[in-house]
């Protein structure tokens, strides 16, 4: 265990709203500490529910996962999501009950079309965001 995680005792109940789950290669769940800026990464899968609001969007400007594929999935509300695909940005609309995986290394930028709850599971350890403009 390093700086980044701490284990979670067997029956604890965890509140996705203020924690992220960390699921490492090694298999072990481990909450993850919290950032300030882009989220920490690790090597293996975050998991995390985000309450989606105009205030609360991702603080950034797109972002790309090259270990693997993210999978979105939202609990409720409606987002856009842009693909910026080789073809072209392809934008989809992802609303309650419904959930989109988005390939490894394609970049990618939510836009808020009704608040809601976001349920993210996240690859790691890499990835890369395009800061908001000033």
């Amino acid at each position: 265990m390093d700086e980044t995680s701490a284990g979670i005792a067997p029956g604890t109940v965890i509140d996705l709203e203020g924690e992220v789950i960390g699921l490492r290669a090694d298999g072990v769940a481990r909450l993850m500490a919290h950032a300030v800026g882009p989220p920490l990464r690790l090597d293996g899968h975050t998991i995390g529910l985000g309450r989606l609001a105009g205030d609360t969007m991702p603080p950034h400007n797109g972002e790309m996962h090259p270990d693997g594929d993210e999978v979105l999935i939202m609990v409720s509300g409606v987002i856009d999501v842009d693909l910026e695909l080789d073809a072209g940005t392809e934008t989809v609309r992802l609303e309650s009950g419904q959930a989109l995986v988005v390939p490894q290394g394609v970049w990618h930028l939510i836009r808020l079309v009704k608040p809601g709850q976001l349920v993210n599971i996240t690859p790691g350890p890499r990835g890369d965001y395009r800061p908001l403009a000033e």
